[in-house]
């Protein structure tokens, strides 16, 4: 018997069973004794038996697929997200459907496709989804997580690094360390995580008694990531004493722009980046910068995502995680 054309009834045939108790030791759900599992799963491997599951999927109306939507896959910390998000999908025992994105458009196709595809979940990392869209998930019972986008749909899960207190422990390091004129950089397509970071930052400051009217500039780059910092170096013209950057990948530019400029960190001024990347902790670098729990988000994206399925008309849920400020070379210690 060719292996291609091996089917359950097969296996319920020679193991004596019918195709619903295979099917139960198949995907090790459902009462069933377990001599008879282990007669199924052997005599599966025997004939070389291999579980459908999209087909198993169309049947249920569910497949073992959760899509994920990324974009800039080739920034280092959306590439760690990625990473530890496949790692936690597939210890639940499910499969990736990976897609990147590179418009709000190119966002509905794909959440469209993904609800043809009947997925298990989605995790959004990128992008805002159009609300309607989301609706239909939701009416299909298919949960939707956001991962720090702003919790603003209903019947949709979230998950955020806290990137309040993160702001904080950057102002208050800053000032801490003698600063007193402060810069905040951006870029100005900056997505929701990074305005809020910079909201926070300026509120922080004015909490410590900064006059940020008069002590704070704020550097709003056209690029993004590397060059966008890199941009934002070469058209300062006064250095602020303390600078604190949405992500890492403008963090590093800005250094190595500063650096074409003779000036460095920290003798000439202090810099404080957001996602303790790989990047951060090489030596050219050694960036004092926000920790993000990529481990923790990964696995509260995929625990949301199976509690909202089992219970789909819950409220909707935001999970924020703690992050930690890594002191390395740009900064001043405080000890």
């Amino acid at each position: 018997m060719h292996k291609q054309s091996v089917t359950a009834e097969d296996v319920a045939r020679r193991a004596g069973v019918s195709r619903a108790v295979v099917s139960r030791a198949l995907s090790n759900n459902g009462s069933i004794s377990p001599a008879t599992r282990e007669r199924v799963l052997q005599v599966a491997e025997e004939l070389g038996y291999q579980v459908n599951f999209l087909a198993q999927g169309l049947n249920r109306r569910r497949s073992h697929l959760i899509g994920v939507i990324v974009s800039r896959i080739h920034d280092p910390f959306r590439s760690s997200l990625l990473d530890g998000l496949l790692g936690e999908i597939q210890r639940n025992g499910f499969q990736a459907l990976v897609t990147e994105i590179s418009s709000e458009q190119e966002l509905a196709k794909t959440l469209r496709h993904f609800t043809q595809f009947r997925v298990s979940g989605v995790i959004v990392t990128s992008g805002k989804p159009p609300e309607s869209l989301v609706n239909e998930c939701v009416q299909q019972q298919i949960p939707v997580v956001g991962i720090n986008r702003q919790p603003d749909i209903p019947g949709v899960d979230y998950v955020c690094s806290d990137n309040a207190a993160g702001a904080v422990l950057a102002a208050e390091q800053l000032v801490n360390s003698g600063c007193r004129r402060f810069g905040w950089l951006n870029n100005n397509q900056s997505t929701w995580a990074g305005r809020m970071r910079g909201e926070a930052f300026l509120l922080a400051l004015s909490e410590r008694g900064v006059d940020v009217d008069k002590s704070l500039v704020t550097l709003l780059s056209s690029e993004e990531g590397y060059e966008g910092g890199w941009q934002a170096a070469a058209e300062l013209e006064q250095i602020p004493q303390g600078i604190f950057c949405a992500n890492a990948q403008l963090a590093c530019g800005f250094l190595d722009g500063m650096r074409q400029r003779g000036k460095n960190a920290p003798q000439d001024f202090q810099l404080i980046g957001f996602d303790n990347t790989p990047q951060t902790a090489q030596y050219s670098y050694r960036l004092t910068t926000l920790n993000q729990d990529v481990a923790e988000i990964s696995r509260l994206a995929l625990m949301h995502l199976l509690e909202r399925a089992r219970t789909p008309s819950q409220p909707s849920r935001t999970s924020w995680v703690k992050v930690d400020l890594i002191h390395r070379h740009t900064s001043l210690s405080l000890t």
